[in-house]
């Protein structure tokens, strides 16, 4: 294709008509914009603002929230363990206590020994000193009942990192909401000022 149809009336005529039609479907955006315009803003001032705004707040609420409660606890806990005992103490006989016990005695001047039984009765209320050294089993069930205090900060939770992502997601949609016309007024107010400052 030579240069003189970029130079020719073809080429002027479909600049023409392109620069028409831009300016045209500019002119019908703009219409569109002006005439949906005011039936979008009461919604987004009305409605959307004040939902996402309550939105965000909330789950900024829930990031810093804590599950405060009272858990009542009332069970058995079974305890096994040996205790080990090692002690001196002091026992009293409840009854009397016969003993036999073999005894050997030695005559006086040489006179040699004599090997015999000796049989005595330890009376019934003698105290005797012991040392006490043994194992003791011991095998219980405890009854527990309880009030336990629970304060868990929600951000240390398994629910932290979601509403940490849906914070972090609205609040940038809230920031942008936040910025646009809130009203019909309001947008006619930005537009002149707009075109004032513009001049």
């Amino acid at each position: 294709m030579n240069n003189s149809f970029w130079q020719g009336k073809p080429w002027q005529a479909f600049r023409n008509f392109a620069i028409i039609f831009s300016f045209i479907v500019n002119i019908v955006l703009v219409l569109v914009l002006l005439l949906v315009a005011p039936l979008i803003l009461p919604i987004v001032g009305d409605i959307v603002n004040p939902l996402v705004g309550g939105l965000t707040e909330s789950f900024v609420e829930m990031g810093d929230a804590h599950i405060v409660q009272t858990i009542e606890v009332d069970d058995t806990i079974p305890v096994q363990f040996d205790l080990a005992l090692e002690q001196d103490t002091v026992v009293v006989l409840s009854e009397a206590v016969p003993l036999q016990v073999n005894a050997q005695f030695v005559l006086p001047n040489g006179g040699g020994t004599i090997n015999g039984n000796v049989a005595l009765q330890l009376p019934q209320g003698l105290e005797l000193p012991v040392n006490l050294a043994l194992t003791v089993p011991v095998s219980e069930e405890i009854a527990i009942n309880l009030p336990v205090p629970v304060n868990i900060p929600l951000d240390e939770t398994e629910l932290g990192v979601p509403f940490e992502r849906l914070e972090n997601l609205f609040i940038p949609l809230n920031d942008l909401l936040g910025g646009l016309p809130t009203s019909n007024e309001d947008l006619t107010s930005r537009v002149t000022d707009s075109v004032t400052n513009g001049e």
